[in-house]
């Protein structure tokens, strides 16, 4: 039967051959990953020259060569071929060649014209894997630059193709239908007092009672579908096969999975999202969606990747529920309920926005492209992680000056994480080569360990004791990881041409040191195993663990928990080792600081990796200037009126602020400015100052006058006088705390005989007058005294007369003297 994609390869040739570009939009089932690579193949634009086709998942890549081998009745390396990590099959007639992961990136690397490819297609493009991204950028460049007659085609079940189309600048859009039989959805939700085993259990025992044909269980991760295959195995009709389906499994068991279910036999397949797209499972027609998804969590904070289990999008529970009906009607059992589905993000999150990008960064410097906005992409590396991404890779030798260094590119063409390139590079120039192998492949793989009551021990050096002579028994000890990370080791041993010998578990901190700087952490004090990461972070140990007692750490791996997260796998090291290995990055340093705490300028000589403070001594001789400095900022930190203002000074500010208002050439002493210009009118004053106590001797009168201008400080006085002399010749002080009306507080007997109000500001402000009774109370406030005499006077004189009849209160107090005590008792 022919595949639905069939129809619309022809108008896909024709849009290449004219556009160079196109997007193939094609639901699953279609038959896009196997059919439209060999039709393509006689195409005259072709040149005879190579296919890549990307592909997300190193299963779905040998998959697929192998059934477009079958379909041409060769083997695969013959016409189709496959390039994954540590496998390879292709040969001088291949023609087709799938390859995965950073292989294609690393085709740029070492040759960025990719002159024996015409097409490169990027398969499944709508998982938005970030080695897909990367892929994609690098080669829309390769064809701008130096291939303008290299095809491009992205193939997408769900992605949105006009955003892609509009990437490759306008390409044509073909779309396909899909194979695709009607799939009925159920909703299951989860019982509250099941976890995820039992909740799937019950529904795979449930479908294969009420279902025909094989069952696709989806989810989350390896450990959960170990759990669940031993609990479905107890129980099962013998006529029903319980198969394995994840990333790390050898290939031999992940095409075990795909094979179909024998005559009168039914498989129930427990796989992760990698069966999501690409693969199909021949039989399949029913699927049972548990609703979640590992993904990795980067985070810039802590430079580390955790996997984090989210609910899958509305776009993957369609994708999972489509491969119930590959082949006739199916069902699909959600373990959710109806209205949870609607609150479902509409799509995965795209991985390079939250991947760990120090791999994109190294690769973009080694093909020549270390600057992210010169390329296109569809959603680009976020600046921050990315610029976080580059600092690391200089700490690592990577880059100097800002481009990669030789380090940088022998980095570049390892196939791990730059971090342990770095490793096992350096370790290439000493005895620990076969321990930075081991330790490279224990940490690219799942743990070797399995503990049924608790968390697997953190101490490394117990996994690198069973890689060299297997002290765990095999209850502990997975056989098939073992096996698994022996090989890649080996492999890595190969590859970097490490002399032959055993890991040495001893000296494995100061190897693993090399790929993990920012990750040296040091034991806090107190009895508790809390420890400070060089990379400023907090994490702790379990109180029993053994490596709780130790002072240094490297920390290869924690759960990513706020705000302290747990250790899960760390060595220790030596005080030496941590000098010896990573002395270069240990800055020493004169510390002369304000301390807010003890209110003293604190002097130390200190050595730093990072956060983690080596060594800390006291510094004996100081530069005064770096004490003066030193107070100058801290008083900065807690702000100018922690100073000990005098009532003298502060009266300058208020007087001066006054005049500010009447004139802008009058200088601003507002704390902000103060606070800003420290230096200037404090500074000189500061010498000997290195406690807060001490600021007391601090005058601070002649330092704010010192910031009036000559030329009006010779006016200060006259036009922002202190005190006004009163009819009495009383000098009564003028309050400027209010500067755009001082006051003046006096008694009312005292202003006889004055007509006007007293003005300040050169006459161009009158006073604001508090007039006082004998007891120094308010009875009237004013700022025309001569209306008050005509007016108000005589309400108040009543009043007063009552109350003080001692006292003179003459009905004429323009003629009356001014007196500051009482009449004289008469007789």
């Amino acid at each position: 039967m022919q595949l639905p994609v069939a129809t619309a390869i022809p108008a896909l040739a024709r849009a290449l051959g004219a556009h160079g570009v196109a997007v193939l939009q094609a639901p699953p089932g279609a038959g896009k990953t196997t059919l439209v690579p060999p039709a393509l193949l006689g195409e005259e634009w072709l040149g005879g020259r190579r296919i890549l086709m990307l592909e997300p998942r190193r299963l779905a890549a040998r998959a697929a060569a192998r059934h477009m081998a079958r379909m041409r009745g060769e083997e695969v390396g013959g016409t189709i071929g496959y390039r994954v990590r540590h496998d390879t099959r292709v040969g001088p007639r291949t023609r087709i060649e799938v390859v995965t992961e950073g292989v294609l990136t690393r085709m740029l690397q070492e040759d960025p014209g990719l002159e024996s490819a015409g097409l490169v297609i990027f398969d499944e493009f709508h998982e938005r894997s970030i080695h897909a991204d990367l892929g994609l950028a690098l080669t829309l460049q390769s064809r701008e630059v130096l291939r303008p007659d290299l095809r491009i085609l992205v193939m997408s079940a769900t992605l949105d193709g006009a955003r892609v189309a509009s990437l490759l600048g306008g390409a044509p859009i073909i779309t396909s239908e899909g194979r695709a039989h009607p799939v009925r959805i159920r909703y299951l939700g989860r019982a509250e007092a099941l976890r995820i085993e039992g909740s799937v259990v019950a529904a795979a025992r449930m479908a294969l009672m009420e279902t025909e044909g094989d069952v696709l269980v989806f989810l989350p991760g390896a450990g959960e579908i170990r759990r669940i295959a031993e609990q479905l195995e107890s129980g099962l009709p013998r006529d029903v096969r319980v198969a394995q389906l994840h990333g790390s499994l050898p290939p031999a068991e992940q095409d075990r999975a795909l094979e179909p279910a024998g005559s009168g036999e039914r498989k129930v397949v427990l796989a992760t999202s990698i069966a999501q797209t690409s693969l199909t499972i021949e039989g399949v027609r029913v699927v049972i969606d548990a609703g979640l998804s590992r993904v990795p969590r980067f985070s810039p904070k802590s430079g580390m990747t955790r996997l984090e289990t989210v609910r899958v999008s509305r776009a993957s529970a369609d994708q999972r529920a489509g491969r119930a009906g590959r082949v006739a009607p199916g069902i699909c059992y959600r373990l959710w309920s109806e209205g949870e589905h609607a609150s479902l993000l509409p799509h995965d999150t795209p991985e390079i926005l939250e991947a760990d990008l120090v791999p994109v960064a190294l690769a973009l410097a080694a093909a020549g492209a270390p600057d992210p906005s010169e390329l296109a992409w569809l959603d680009p590396p976020p600046p921050a992680p990315f610029k976080g991404a580059v600092a690391l890779l200089g700490t690592l030798g990577a880059f100097e000056d800002g481009r990669i260094a030789p380090r940088g590119r022998e980095m570049a063409r390892l196939p791990v994480h730059p971090r342990i390139a770095h490793m096992l590079l350096e370790s290439a120039r000493s005895e620990g080569g076969p321990t930075a192998a081991d330790l490279a492949a224990l940490l690219g793989e799942r743990d070797i360990f399995r503990w049924s009551d608790g968390p697997p021990p953190t101490d490394l050096r117990l996994r690198l004791d069973h890689l060299r002579d297997g002290r765990r028994s095999d209850s502990v000890a997975d056989a098939g990881a073992v096996a698994r990370v022996r090989a890649e080791a080996a492999e890595l041993r190969r590859t970097t041409k490490f002399p032959a010998g055993p890991s040495d578990a001893d000296k494995a901190g100061a190897v693993l040191a090399l790929a993990y700087p920012d990750r040296i952490a040091r034991r806090r004090p107190g009895a508790a195993p809390r420890y400070l990461l060089s990379n400023g972070t907090g994490a702790a140990l379990d109180r029993g663990d053994a490596l709780a007692p130790e002072e240094f750490l490297v920390v290869a791996e924690t759960d990513g928990a706020r705000p302290e997260a747990r250790i899960m796998l760390a060595l220790p090291i030596a005080r030496e080792e941590i000098e010896r290995e990573l002395g270069a990055l240990i800055v020493g340093e004169d510390l002369v600081a304000w301390d807010g705490a003890s209110g003293a300028v604190v002097a130390r000589r200190r050595r730093r990796l990072g956060a983690i403070v080596l060594d800390d001594a006291e510094l004996r001789a100081v530069d005064p200037e770096l004490i003066r400095s030193a107070v100058i900022e801290g008083l900065r930190r807690e702000g100018v009126a922690s100073l000990p203002w005098s009532d003298a000074a502060l009266r300058i500010r208020e007087r001066v602020a006054f005049l500010k208002r009447l004139d802008p050439a009058w200088p601003d002493l507002s704390d902000a400015e103060l606070k800003a210009t420290l230096q200037d009118w404090l500074g000189p004053r500061l010498e000997g100052v290195r406690r807060r106590a001490e600021l007391a001797r601090v005058d601070l009168v002649p330092a704010l006058l010192s910031l009036i201008p000559w030329e009006l400080r010779s006016r200060f006085d006259a036009l922002a006088p202190t005190h006004i002399v009163v009819p009495t010749g009383s000098r009564i002080p003028v309050d400027y705390s209010d500067p755009s009306a001082p006051v003046l507080a006096v008694r009312l007997q005292e202003m006889f005989g004055l007509a006007d109000t007293p003005t300040v500001g050169g006459g161009k402000v009158p006073v604001t007058l508090h007039l006082l009774s004998p007891a120094g109370r308010p009875v009237q406030v004013t700022r025309d005294l001569a209306g008050f005499w005509k007016s108000s006077y005589f309400d108040v004189r009543k009043d007063l007369r009552g109350r003080y009849p001692k006292h003179s209160w003459p009905e004429d107090p323009l003629s009356a003297e001014p007196t500051r005590r009482a009449r004289r008792r008469e007789g």
